[in-house]
């Protein structure tokens, strides 16, 4: 007896060994709809050798039933699908013009950003400039300016309704 318990735990990886290759044996196919499936079980009748990325050694593919005499429970035939082409990957040349393009398209977005914040950044200077002139016209100070022959002389009051009228039509535009 002391033979038997030395020779169950051989018999028993043994069989262990035997089984693995069993549990291995696994079908892979593309379903019509271009799911990956895996399963112990042949992929289901009609489906095209080409579909069938994988399957056991040994293992018979899946049985093409005869088709049914024409009646009720006979499923109507379905025509044979086109294969679905993969898209070709882009050659290197045509990744480079795309890379190119790109980086055009986002150099003209940056000037044309940089170009919409300097006229910002003037527009915000000029609204400035007038709303200064603005309250210097409101003030009712005297303003002076030198004339074409260098001599100093004060602005009239139609002068300053005339200006002032000018400052306010400038600072509508900055509303």
């Amino acid at each position: 007896m002391s033979s038997l318990p030395s020779l169950s735990p051989r018999l028993a990886a043994l069989a262990l060994f035997f089984c693995a290759g069993l549990a291995q044996a696994q079908f892979v196919w593309i379903a019509p709809n271009g799911t990956r499936h895996y399963s112990d079980q042949p992929p289901p009748p009609g489906t095209p050798a080409s579909r069938i990325l994988k399957s056991p050694r040994g293992a018979a593919p899946a049985q093409v039933m005869p088709p049914a005499e024409a009646g009720a429970d006979a499923p109507a035939e379905k025509p044979a699908e086109k294969p679905v082409e993969k898209p070709k990957p882009p050659t290197l040349a045509d990744r480079e013009r795309d890379y190119v393009k790109r980086g055009k398209e986002r150099a003209e977005a940056e000037k044309k950003e940089q170009d919409g914040a300097k006229k910002a950044a003037a527009r915000v200077k000029h609204c400035e400039e007038v709303r200064s002139v603005s309250r210097l016209y409101d003030s009712g100070i005297r303003i002076s300016e030198v004339g074409p022959d260098g001599e100093k002389r004060f602005i009239s009051d139609a002068e300053r309704a005339e200006r002032k009228a000018r400052a306010d039509a400038a600072m509508s535009e900055c509303r």
